[in-house]
């Protein structure tokens, strides 16, 4: 949307945002049964829809077609986009690590349960537990106590000084010291524990029960359901299949926010985990460069630089441990959709071997789950995409 806004901005070019999801806001803004409640996201929503941005909705990018032409399903069928630039906002996902019992109903990704909440489920009264690393904890169990959940414990699996680290450091941006603040008030009288992850989950047909350690010691809790997330991965497969290059896990663009491929442009949490300032920064940079508009993009670049350093101090403070590799045992699932064990994959030591003799991988979420979980768990890096980067019917191929 910051992006659409900013190029439009150009009133010689047209402007088109395809978005897969039926309204405007991505996962952060995402609308609550049709409506929005955020006042930032209502003014980038009406910014766009009063504007003369073309909005294209549910609308799933799946493959290039040809040069400066991508392909999407809609309900329609096939739409082919032809642009002259192109700017990609992919955004992130989040990132799963598999334990015993993590393929229970019941557990749930912290984002993912957050989305079925507001999409209607139901929560009232539940005990809920969220476990994993990240501020997005918080956010989410903050959510679920106005929604009526008894929310019994946050369990961050990064260190106490590591937590206090990284707080002491916001007094540089007063504005996030305040939300912060702000946030943990509203959660006075839920436990918040530092140091603490969850071992495993048990249950006859759903959880029932989950494990915890705390610095060497374990506890049970009873509760129906439990949120985890293992902070974000970068959504880099559109570009990957795009032809950019991609460093580190992110995709690399110049101060314009132009990758390699020339005229496409790449914004937000694909070119590295900042949060959602950074992206909305990153989004009005490459809008602006992409419209023709240079001098009005660079003045922006200190802002950008500002939210880039809180984001790298928020990747630091959050980094995963290593403790957490050894949470699986032989019987843990890792690929979910191909139902494929820990026991079946140590023995490889490349994706693309182990994909091949065991189908980790070749699942409906093609990698997106057990993807960042193997790379974690094996050190196995990415070996390429191929359309269709998401499933899609036969006739749209």
């Amino acid at each position: 949307m910051s992006a659409g806004v900013a190029a439009s901005s150009n009133t010689d070019i047209r402007v088109t945002i395809v978005d897969d999801n039926a309204h405007l806001g991505g996962q952060i803004w995402r609308a609550e049964l049709g409506k929005t409640n955020s006042p930032e996201a209502i003014r980038s929503i009406e910014a766009v829809e009063t504007g003369t941005v073309n909005i294209v909705n549910n609308a799933q990018v799946f493959a290039s077609c040809g040069d400066r032409c991508i392909a999407a399903e809609t309900a329609d069928g096939r739409v082919e986009f032809e642009f002259q630039k192109l700017i990609l906002a992919t955004g992130a996902r989040e990132r799963f690590l598999p334990f015993p019992g993590w393929t229970l109903p019941g557990v749930f990704g912290a984002g993912g349960l957050q989305s079925l909440v507001k999409g209607g489920l139901n929560i009232e009264d539940k005990r809920v537990v969220l476990a994993g690393t990240g501020p997005l904890l918080l956010a989410v169990a903050d959510y679920l106590n106005t929604k009526g959940a008894k929310v019994l414990m946050i369990a961050e699996q990064a260190s106490a000084a590591r937590v206090r680290r990284f707080a002491r450091g916001l007094w540089r941006q007063p504005s996030k010291m305040m939300e912060a603040a702000a946030l943990r008030a509203k959660l006075v009288g839920i436990k918040y524990v530092t140091d603490s992850w969850v071992v495993s989950a048990s249950g006859d047909d759903r959880l029932e029960q989950i494990t915890l350690v705390n610095k060497g010691r374990t506890q049970t809790l009873a509760c129906n359901y439990l949120a985890c997330g293992f902070h974000l991965v970068p959504n880099i497969e559109l570009a990957e299949l795009l032809g950019c290059i991609i460093e580190n896990g992110r995709v690399a663009v110049d101060e314009f926010q132009l990758t390699s491929v020339k005229n496409i442009f790449c914004a937000g949490e694909p070119t590295g985990i900042a949060g959602i300032e950074s992206s909305v920064v990153e989004g009005k940079i490459a809008g602006l460069a992409a419209s023709e508009q240079s001098d009005a993009a660079r003045s922006l670049f200190d802002a950008r630089d500002k939210a880039r350093r809180f984001g790298n101090a928020l990747n630091k403070a959050f980094s995963i441990r290593s403790e957490l590799r050894s949470l699986v045992d032989e019987e843990t699932i890792v690929c979910r959709c191909e139902d494929v064990t820990y026991d079946k994959l140590r023995e490889f030591d490349k994706r693309r071997i182990a994909k091949l003799q065991t189908r980790c991988g070749m699942g409906a979420c093609q990698g997106r789950v057990c993807g960042p979980a193997t790379e974690f768990l094996f050190g196995w890096k990415s070996d390429g995409v191929r359309p269709p980067i998401f499933p899609v019917r036969l006739g749209n191929l």
